[in-house]
């Protein structure tokens, strides 16, 4: 099955979001889950008007992956995943995501794959849990 990947991040005014291997396909809006609905109402109207000239990706099956820049990923999913917990799953300091967050830094590539790692292996975790009746 191919995966189109859609990347979501934060511009200066508001949030992006754009297929990485499929050209055409944009969104945006003032949060990331606008900016999601957004592309992915960007990605049925781009279908619907290129009926006859599908790229290959969209022709058969394919999922949606989405990769988000680190400061939108944190801000996204801040609710869910507070500075504590992540600096448990991840071993960062929680100072540090606080300057990924307000944008004053930005992570380096091994820091992005680090905190990637810890997401997926507690994804994984949680994928094996059942809750006993």
């Amino acid at each position: 099955m191919e995966k189109l990947i859609i990347h979501l991040g934060a511009s200066s005014n508001n949030f992006g979001a754009f297929a990485e291997n499929c050209s055409g396909i944009y969104g945006a809006g003032n949060t990331i889950q606008e900016a999601k609905e957004n592309v992915l109402e960007g990605l049925r109207l781009f279908k619907e008007q290129n009926k006859e000239n599908l790229p290959d990706i969209l022709k058969g099956k394919y999922e949606i992956e989405f990769h988000f820049d680190v400061p939108s990923f944190l801000q996204y999913y801040s609710k869910i995943f507070t500075k504590p917990a992540l600096e448990h799953i991840t071993g960062i300091n929680q100072k540090q995501l606080f300057h990924y967050v307000s944008g004053k830094r930005n992570p380096s590539r091994k820091t992005v794959e680090k905190i990637d790692h810890a997401l997926h292996r507690l994804a994984n975790e949680l994928n094996q849990v059942r809750l006993a009746i």
